[in-house]
This record gives structure tokens, C-alpha cells and sequence, in this order.
């Protein structure tokens, strides 16, 4: 074994120090690094929760967009029925229902037998004719909405607001699922007192259904029926046309009596 001189471990003590420092330099650049990534995850998940949290506050109507005066032109006929969307649909009943992203919700609506008319639209709000980029904006006050029009003697009203329970979370508050917005929230919009009752009603009876379940709160809001706002020709129908289409509704999985106050068999 080679013995080395004192002399010669004094000549290599400079390059030992130099590694160790350019070890400590790399470390410490490492460490920055790490310190910056962190501080950009934050800022970001800051950023993210600004945004989130502006679309999922209410616009009050003093601060909601201006909106104007010409309404949305709908054209052509109803992909499954065939009929008008904008006729004047004598002897039927309506009801405006919010339940997430309106496509999947109209087509959860147009196969209910007694059904003779679907649309989707805006209401809700305060922008008079709005667009669906400024209802995306949460700065209309409006909900994406499915105007349902059904024949009160080959279905019910019960019927269809068991449809509306069962196919979306509404306990979500401005969200349903992956959507989140106060356009997506949950709500009813009646045409009538009877309306209102039953709506009423059968809350009382979901949220019994949902606690025993483990759920929170129902935030489904039921108020009486503002102007429908048709949406564009191309939301109409959504799925009909683009049977691939997006569909971000979910239920809780928990079963709503069909007749409210009657358990379900």
C-alpha cells in the first residue's frame, strides 16, 4: 500500500473543497427548485380557486351582463318529435327543470312516455336573451335549463320530478359532477301552485331519502317560472344528433317514491 505525503494531500485539498462546494451549489439549486415548484403549485390552486369560486357566486342583477333585445332564432323541428319547439302547445302542461348540463337532462326527458316536447334554454336570471358564452360566463344569473312539456293525462307531474331526482346530485350547490357554475345548479321552475306543492312536496320527501343516506343538504332552489330563453340551434336535441356526445349527469343512486308521501314498491 502506497503511502502518500502530507505534501501531496495539501495539493489535493483545493479539488476536494472545490467537489464538496459544486456538491452544496447543486443541492441548494436543487432545493430552489423544489421551493419554486411548490410556490407555483399554490399560486396556481389560488388562481384556480379565485376562478372556481367567481363562477360559483351568484352575479347580482345590478352587475349581470346587458344582454339585448332580439331573442334567439330556433329553427327546424324537434329531432325526436318532430314537432315545433316554439309552437303554442294548447292543452299541455310545463316545466322548466336545472339539473346540470342540459344535454344529458333533455334526453333523460324526451323518453318519459306522455311527453310531447323538449327544449333547452336559459332562465333564471336577469340577461334578457342571452347567449350561451355569457351563461358560461356566470355573469347572467341564468340556469342551463330543459323546458318540459308533457300531456297531464298520459303522464304525471310526479312522474317527472322522479326523473329530475334520481338522475343528478342535488346537494352540489353551483355544480353538478365535473361541471361547476351557478348555471349548473339545481332547480325547478313552476307554472302553477299545484306545481309548487308537488315540487315541495317531494323534496321534503327526497331530502328524508337522502339523509338516511348519508347526503347533505338538497340546495335545489323552486321558484315560480321566469322566461325561457331558447339556446342555440345546436344544443337542441344534443345527444340526438351526437349520440357520443358529453354527458356529465349522475345520480345518488337513491330511488325517489314515484307517488310523494306513498313508498315506492
Amino acid at each position: 500500500m502506497a503511502i502518500r505525503r502530507v505534501e501531496d494531500l495539501g495539493k489535493d485539498c483545493p479539488a476536494l473543497v472545490e467537489g464538496g462546494m459544486k456538491g452544496v451549489r447543486a443541492s441548494f439549486t436543487r432545493l430552489i427548485l423544489i421551493l419554486l415548484s411548490i410556490f407555483l403549485a399554490l399560486k396556481s390552486m389560488e388562481f384556480l380557486s379565485k376562478m372556481l369560486g367567481k363562477k360559483t357566486a351568484m352575479v347580482e342583477e345590478k352587475d349581470a351582463l346587458a344582454g339585448r333585445g332580439t331573442k334567439m332564432a330556433v329553427s327546424g323541428s324537434h329531432a325526436i318529435f318532430k314537432n315545433a319547439l316554439d309552437q303554442d302547445f294548447k292543452g299541455m302542461e310545463m316545466l322548466q327543470i336545472g339539473m346540470g348540463c342540459f344535454w344529458g337532462a333533455e334526453k333523460k326527458f324526451w323518453t318519459v312516455e306522455g311527453v310531447v316536447s323538449t327544449a333547452v334554454g336559459y332562465s333564471g336570471g336577469y340577461t334578457p336573451n342571452p347567449s350561451y358564452e355569457e351563461v358560461c360566463s356566470g355573469r347572467t344569473g341564468h340556469n342551463e335549463v330543459v323546458r318540459v312539456v308533457f300531456d297531464p293525462s298520459k303522464t304525471s307531474l310526479s312522474s317527472l320530478l322522479k326523473v329530475f331526482w334520481e338522475n343528478h346530485n342535488p346537494t352540489q350547490g353551483n355544480r353538478q359532477g365535473n361541471d361547476v357554475g351557478s348555471q349548473y345548479r339545481s332547480a325547478i321552475y313552476y307554472y302553477s301552485e299545484e306545481q309548487k306543492e308537488q315540487a315541495v312536496a317531494s323534496k321534503k320527501m327526497y331530502q328524508e331519502r337522502l339523509t338516511e343516506k348519508g347526503y347533505g343538504k338538497i340546495t335545489t332552489e323552486i321558484l315560480p317560472s321566469k322566461t325561457f330563453y331558447f339556446a342555440e340551434n345546436y344544443h337542441q336535441q344534443y345527444l340526438k344528433k351526437n349520440p357520443r356526445g358529453y354527458c356529465g349527469l349522475g345520480g345518488t343512486g337513491v330511488s325517489c317514491p314515484v307517488s310523494f308521501g306513498v313508498s315506492a314498491e
